[in-house]
């Protein structure tokens, strides 16, 4: 037992001892860094997902007093009204019947008129969706919303700008977006000079 000790004492009095000790200590102290990185990165990670939440946070509903947006803030602008195949989707129809907008998955849909919540929930093609009836023959639709976010029930009566669920990607869909669908009387018609009228510009 004494032996190895006066063997390593006599060793670091050498110059190759020396060396030898003082890369030991550069070694333990490497790998006590390695072990105490999480407990420095994962307080700061934490605090960067906290910041970037408080970036992204998108700028208020605009509304008219009676209708809204069915998105707050900017947003990319899909396939419009009409004539418009999609290039490699077999299921899209080339006629279509409403408006594309997307902020990206999980962002929250809007009710862009008062009424009546006529359909909540899986709806044809449109996958996750809701109704509203707003009287006089007038329906919005907002289809391929994301399972399990509806805010809304068959029956409620909803107002302008009231969160109805969150954009996402159910039914006939090829990625995160809202379908924004008005219809008059049963048949389709083109949302961006329906919207426009209530002094509601779509892109």
């Amino acid at each position: 037992m004494g032996a190895p000790v006066a063997a390593a004492a006599a060793l670091a009095n050498t110059r190759t001892g020396r060396k030898i000790v003082t890369g030991a200590i550069l070694l333990l102290a490497l790998f006590a860094a390695l072990l105490a990185t999480p407990l420095i990165a994962v307080p700061f990670a934490v605090a960067g997902q906290s910041v970037a939440t408080t970036v992204e946070r998108r700028p208020a509903l605009i509304t008219n007093s009676e209708w809204a947006y069915p998105l707050a803030g900017g947003y990319f602008k899909g396939r419009g009204f009409g004539f418009n195949p999609v290039i490699g989707c077999s299921y899209c129809s080339m006629d279509h019947q409403g408006y594309d907008m997307a902020q990206g998955c999980g962002a929250t849909v809007y009710a862009a008129g008062p009424g009546e919540v006529i359909t909540a929930g899986s709806y044809q093609g449109y996958g996750n969706a809701v109704r509203i009836d707003h009287g006089g023959g007038l329906v919005t639709l907002y289809g391929h919303m994301q399972w399990g976010s509806l805010r809304a029930s068959v029956g409620a009566t909803v107002a302008a700008g009231a969160p109805i669920g969150a954009e996402g990607n159910t039914g006939r869909s090829f990625g995160c977006h809202l379908h924004f669908e008005v219809q008059r009387d049963g048949a389709a018609i083109d949302p961006q000079p329906f919207m426009a009228a209530l002094g509601l510009q779509l892109k």
